[in-house]
């Protein structure tokens, strides 16, 4: 679960870094996707994080 947080992670930094490139691209459907990836992978790392710690417990 270690690397999968670590990837996930840095899958949600890349999308809030192509959000900031599609604001200033004034590209409407990049925006919607990457807000919608940095959303859903971020809040699954920080919720990994807060009720499992890091590294995670196993029991």
């Amino acid at each position: 679960m270690n690397l999968l947080m670590v990837i996930f992670g840095l899958i949600a930094i890349f999308a809030a870094i192509g959000t900031v490139q599609a604001f200033k691209e004034r590209n409407i459907l990049s925006i919607l996707f990457n807000l919608a990836a940095f959303v859903v992978f971020g809040a699954f790392v920080v919720l990994t994080i807060v009720f499992q710690g890091y590294p995670p417990t196993l029991h």
